[in-house]
């Protein structure tokens, strides 16, 4: 290819979409370095620390879309502190300084202030989309100002945020002369909004295919909404509670037989169960069901939606579903790719609805299965065996025993075996996380036959260092361990410190590590930063090495230490 013209190579190099790949093209001789730089338009951040603002804007001149993560995924879990950092203000100021031309931006995990969304929606014309998942420290003032300013915008998403509802009048900012909206999604927000500029909005955007709402839009709205949007791929209803016998409800059920192109369906934060009945015509084309926010529908009710969703690929689903209910979606949803049960209550572990009974079923009647979320009350061994057996194609394999350190409640045995034949036959499998009573065994099946894995996260499982070891010795393509409330030590951290090099990043709590240890490695990896989390008490350099620290969070920088750390943070 050196003979070709650099205009040809970066024409081929726009068909290359994957930021590894990219990675990887970038490093073949000094020419396609030079072709990647400038005709790179869009970069994958995982750690917000890992580089600064400046050095990025250096490296790609010609950014127009950047994703960006803040804070630890343990966060979700209400491991890290709320304060720890993860801020987008600096990245959003040194965008605007430099004058590129940002038209998409998505963070998670990230502190975002409304001050950094007036300067978003302010710095760049040519804005288009927004997407927050997980993120915090913003109201609905900032949401006004990307809606008043950015006069392009095509998306605005908001998934999972904490967002300070002042007043409702965000809606009422997008001028009369938005058309080109394609998604909206504010389920997340809880306060009132202006439905008439809702409905105003929806009707002049004639391109929206995605629209997910909150709970304050009622039914009559709903109903007017899907009347001037009949174009929807994706719809997300908030309350979904009136009279079945109601004008209102009867003019809904003919508007939705006449919406035909939704394929994807979630929300139901409020529901009346005998409501349900109206969605059944749109339910024959739907490839996508998310029911985890909806706690009004119990067993009978998800099991009788279900029923009508033959083509569903993937179906997220509280477990209150019971292992009857998926044993219906087993033998309606033949073409699965992806299933998540979540906890109806998490905090009552002897609640779970679901065991290994409904797991089994589903892997018998979903041959394509690759991606599985799974809570439940119990796991057997021969449940799991039977399981890898069934299903081979499994990318993503997450199972969490609401009781994290039960054991095979038939044999009373570890769960080891039971795992082990997961990777074993899913040589594909890059993400796994484990639960219920596990030894060092099952980490020597990861360590020898889990060669794709990128992300593993363990909790109260293993009986030595060795565990630990097992797994940075075998899985060589390891990006992301997460530990908590294991055995593993300083022999296990500092054994092979280069493997960490390749990671983006580990983090360890309540295991048996020392603040000797954490020092040991920050001395020897310069290039790593090594964080201790200590909320209770300041730990100092002078304190005692063989104190166990509570919390490390160790990732791989360009740009040394954070400036921005709270004072219960120790950077090594």
């Amino acid at each position: 290819m050196n003979y070709f013209p650099d205009e040809v190579v970066e024409h081929v190099f726009d068909f290359i979409t994957s930021h590894k790949d990219r990675n990887s093209v970038s490093l073949v001789c000094k020419s396609w370095y030079k072709i990647e730089r400038y005709s790179r338009q869009r970069v994958f951040i995982g750690n917000c620390y890992s580089i600064t603002p400046q050095r990025l804007i250096a490296r790609f001149p010609g950014l127009k879309s950047l994703t960006l993560k803040g804070k630890p995924h343990f966060a979700d879990f209400n491991l890290v502190p709320h304060d720890w950092g993860g801020f987008v203000d600096p990245w959003i100021k040194a965008l605007a300084k430099s004058r590129i031309g940002l038209e998409e931006l998505r963070l998670k995990r990230m502190v975002v202030s409304d001050d950094s969304l007036e300067l978003l929606s302010r710095s760049f014309p040519n804005f288009k989309s927004l997407v927050l998942v997980s993120c915090e420290g913003f109201t609905t003032d900032g949401v006004a100002a990307i809606a008043a300013n950015c006069r392009f915008l095509r998306e605005l998403d908001l998934q999972e945020n904490e967002v300070e509802d002042h007043r409702g009048h965000w809606l009422s900012c997008f001028p009369e002369s938005c058309t080109s909206l394609v998604s909206l999604n504010f389920a997340c927000l809880k306060g009132e909004i202006n439905l008439a500029s809702l409905e105003r909005l929806v009707a002049r955007s004639p391109n929206l295919k995605s629209l997910r709402l909150n709970r304050v839009v009622p039914l009559d709205t709903l109903q007017k909404l899907l009347m001037r949007a009949p174009q929807l791929v994706d719809l997300g209803i908030g309350s979904y509670v009136d009279d079945p016998s109601s004008e209102v409800f009867s003019k809904l059920k003919a508007v939705i037989q006449l919406c035909n192109s939704i394929r994807s369906l979630s929300g139901f934060l409020e529901v009346a169960p005998c409501c349900m009945s109206a969605i059944y015509p749109i339910c024959e084309n739907l490839t996508f069901l998310n029911l985890s926010y909806a706690p009004g529908l119990q067993g009978n009710d998800l099991t009788k939606l279900v029923q009508h969703c033959r083509k569903l690929q993937r179906l997220w689903i509280l477990d209150c579903i019971g292992d009857k209910g998926l044993g219906v979606v087993a033998s309606t949803c033949k073409e699965l790719q992806e299933l998540r049960v979540f906890p109806s209550d998490p905090f009552d572990a002897g609640n779970a609805a679901v065991t290994e009974e409904g797991l089994v079923l589903i892997s018998a009647g979903c041959p394509k299965l690759n991606s599985l979320l799974y809570f439940c009350h119990q796991m057997t061994n021969a449940a799991l065996i039977t399981v890898a057996k069934n299903c081979t194609n499994f990318i993503r394999f997450r199972l969490c025993i609401l009781d994290p350190v039960k054991a095979d409640p038939v044999t009373n045995q570890p769960l080891d075996e039971g795992f082990g034949a997961i990777v074993r036959s899913n040589k594909s499998l890059k993400r796994l996380s484990l639960s219920g009573l596990l030894t060092d065994q099952v980490f020597l099946y990861i360590g020898m036959y889990a060669k794709k894995l990128e992300m593993l996260s363990i909790a109260f499982a293993g009986d030595s260092n060795k565990g630990m070891l097992y797994v940075l010795n075998g899985c060589k393509k390891l990006r992301k361990l997460e530990i908590r409330d294991c055995p593993f030590g300083d022999v296990a951290l500092l054994e092979d410190m280069g493997k960490y090099e390749t990671m983006r990043s580990l983090w360890m709590s309540s295991c048996e590590v020392t603040l000797g240890a954490c020092k040991t490695l920050s001395k020897k990896m310069p290039s790593l930063n090594v964080e201790i989390i200590n909320e209770s008490e300041q730990l100092e350099f002078s304190l005692d090495d063989r104190l166990l620290v509570d919390k490390m969070y160790l990732y791989r920088t360009l740009v040394g230490h954070r400036k921005d750390k709270p004072e219960y943070v120790l950077l090594l």
